[in-house]
């Protein structure tokens, strides 16, 4: 029950945005469902992620559903978050695990967090090589505590932050329960000169796999990006990166969509 004003609305949860479908008005003619409000959850949103990733949640993930973040590093994400409202499990490479090897059985979770580290220059060995914005110290703290980075397998550069992508994605499926839902965090990318869109390439490969893309968040950071030493610019610098939102299909993506 929620009050709307002086009028009490029956059936609806706080939080809930939405009345029965067809409700009647006192008149008994069927309006529109549905109730006013200016508090919905938006597609963009400036700020950090810590103030952005509750309101993924609170659209995509109900309260009571087993929660793994298999990248959890110090939290960030969950800064503002009541964690006890789920069956919540953090881990990440400095508890031991791998994200690409997860120790869950088949379809045990409700929900998957994933931010692995999004920008080639975490790949290189060489610990005085940089890219982007300069040193990735701050990507490989949030990732692992600290750690060291994932051993690529296969590719380098670009290459293998979308193979871990994959890697990642095929195994978040694997634990995820039919319509489990998988939130990504993604920031497309400059490497070799050469522009990536990481999240439309990541799109097209979950899809392949059985991962629908049900919704898509645009978070643009508060500060001007700076970068050192930079001789003539080419492309836009990027200030903007993405929560991404699957659902594990069961090879129906009409289902999915709903």
């Amino acid at each position: 029950m929620v009050t709307r004003g002086t009028e009490t609305v029956v059936g609806l949860s706080p939080g809930t945005l939405f009345e029965p479908a067809g409700a009647a008005t006192p008149s008994g003619r069927r309006h529109p469902a549905g109730v006013p409000s200016a508090e919905l959850v938006l597609s963009a949103y400036t700020g950090t992620n810590d103030e952005v990733f509750p309101r993924v949640l609170r659209l995509h993930v109900e309260a009571g559903a087993r929660v793994a973040d298999v990248t959890f590093g110090r939290g960030v994400f969950w800064k503002r978050v009541d964690t006890s409202r789920y069956d919540f499990h953090p881990t990440d490479l400095a508890t031991g695990t791998d994200c690409r090897a997860l120790p869950y059985e088949d379809e045990s979770l409700d929900a998957v967090v994933f931010d692995p580290p999004y920008m080639e220059g975490f790949f290189r060995r060489e610990g005085t090589a940089k890219a982007g914005a300069g040193s990735h110290r701050a990507f490989r703290d949030r990732y692992s505590g600290g750690g060291e980075a994932p051993e690529p397998k296969g590719r380098r550069w670009h290459g293998a932050v979308l193979d871990l992508y994959v890697e990642g994605g095929r195994e978040a499926r694997r634990v995820l329960r039919p319509r489990g839902t998988l939130i990504v965090k993604s920031q497309d990318e400059v490497s070799a000169n050469r522009q990536n869109l990481t999240h439309v390439e990541i799109i097209g490969e979950y899809a392949r796999m059985g991962l629908y893309c049900k919704d898509l968040f645009v978070l643009i950071r508060p500060n001007r990006p700076g970068v050192s030493r930079i001789l003539k610019q080419v492309h836009a610098r990027k200030n903007h990166s993405y929560f991404l939102v699957f659902v594990k299909t069961d090879g129906n993506v009409e289902r999915a969509r709903s």
